[in-house]
């Protein structure tokens, strides 16, 4: 079998840092994932709201590097994650991210898109930028 995603869209809020009992960094954010086609000549955008979940350092320079509006291009598993609440089963799925990419945004301004080269991810960390 083979689970394999790959997704580019923007954070919708701050990515969330906490870390688990035995001390391993989580972090955990949403993009949206934008889709345009057609429909009847007519152009149509349907936008996803997708969970991402990282561990360890990649987890810490998430949450250092990124915040709402940023681009990003995430590589990992889709996972389905179950629960019960007030007497319900609940699921949802989310992706486990092996990589995450910072994107710049088109146009490239000042303060937009991947922080100057002072601020760049350290090095040894599976976050790349473009």
């Amino acid at each position: 079998m083979y689970n394999r995603i790959i997704l580019i869209g923007n954070l919708t809020k701050d990515p969330e840092l906490r870390y688990t009992p035995q001390g391993t960094p989580v972090s955990t954010f949403r993009i949206a994932v934008n889709t345009k086609y057609k429909q009847s000549d007519e152009a149509r955008e349907d936008t996803l709201f997708i969970d991402i979940v990282t561990f360890g350092k990649q987890a810490e320079t998430c949450s250092q590097y990124l915040s709402k509006g940023k681009s990003v291009l995430v590589e990992g598993r889709l996972q389905e994650r179950r629960w019960e609440s007030d007497g319900q089963q609940r699921s949802k799925f989310e992706v486990v991210a092996q990589t995450v990419r910072f994107l710049s945004r088109k146009g490239g301004g000042e303060g937009q898109g991947f922080p100057d080269t002072e601020a760049a991810p350290p090095e040894g960390t599976d976050l790349e930028p473009f």
